[in-house]
Formats: structure tokens, sequence, C-alpha cells
């Protein structure tokens, strides 16, 4: 009987730990958006970010913030360095160089103006921007923000 509880606590405890908010791309949210209109919130980080990072480990693995992004959100994460060009309002967004290894993604700047990360973007479901956060965010602080919204 331990051995099947043990096991039991094992897999539950384990799904636990990998739960992350479901994803879509930013090119496909005017899409999913005609079919299911609900708000977006969007992650904005960069690779070297320690926070972003931070975020991602503990903010977006916290299981109550997933349940609540899965449930009534929808979440992009977008690297606000990545060089691919992306549509959005039928226009195209290109990463745009500054310096020798650097720069930032067009799309970065209309959705933030600042380059400053993490972020977090919250949008209506007709993609008007209602609330911008520009720090890491604690998982119990972004629950309480997604009651708000």
């Amino acid at each position: 009987m331990r051995c099947i509880l043990f096991f039991m606590f094992s897999y539950f405890f384990g799904l636990a730990a990998f739960a992350q908010p479901k994803e879509i791309l930013i090119s496909q949210v005017e899409e999913v958006l005609k079919n299911d209109p609900k708000p977006v919130v969007i992650f904005l980080h960069t690779k070297w970010c320690s926070y972003c990072t931070l975020m991602e480990r503990k903010t977006f693995k916290n299981e109550e913030v997933v349940s609540k992004l899965n449930s009534d959100f929808y979440f992009i994460s977008f690297d606000a360095e990545q060089e691919e060009d992306i549509v959005f309002h039928n226009q195209t967004y290109s990463f745009r160089k500054k310096g020798i290894n650097g720069g930032v993604h067009d799309l970065a700047n209309l959705l933030s103006g600042k380059e400053a990360y993490p972020a977090l973007i919250f949008l209506n479901e007709k993609l008007e921007k209602v609330y911008e956060h520009n720090a890491y965010i604690r998982p119990d602080d972004l629950s309480k923000l997604l009651e708000l919204l």
C-alpha cells in the first residue's frame, strides 16, 4: 500500500512541477481572438536577463498562476531580441541591430516602449494595452494581479 501511495504522490507532485502556461505565438493572437475572445498576457524577456529566468522558473511554474493564465488569458512569451520578422496587425515588425552584439525587436518597442526586462504587458480582447508591469513579479503577486484583470 505504501508503494502505491508513494507512486501516486510522486506522479501528481511531478505533474505540478511541470506546470506551465499554454503559449501561443504572437502572430496567432488575432486569429484565436476571433474564435474565443480573452485578454492577453505578453511576457517580454531576453536570454541574458536573470530576473526573466527567475520568472520562468518560479512565477510561471506556480500552479495557481498557470491555472489562471490557462483558463482566463492567452499567454505569449516573447524574446525582445529575437531576430525573426513578425506580422502583427497586418504590419511586419523586425529586429533592429543596436551596437555590436545587441538589438531589440520593433514589436517589443511597440508593446512596451521601454527596454526594461522582464515586462508583462496586459492587453484586452481588442489588443489594447490595459496595464504594464516592468519588473520581476512573484507568483502570489501575479496571481492577485490576474484576479484584478
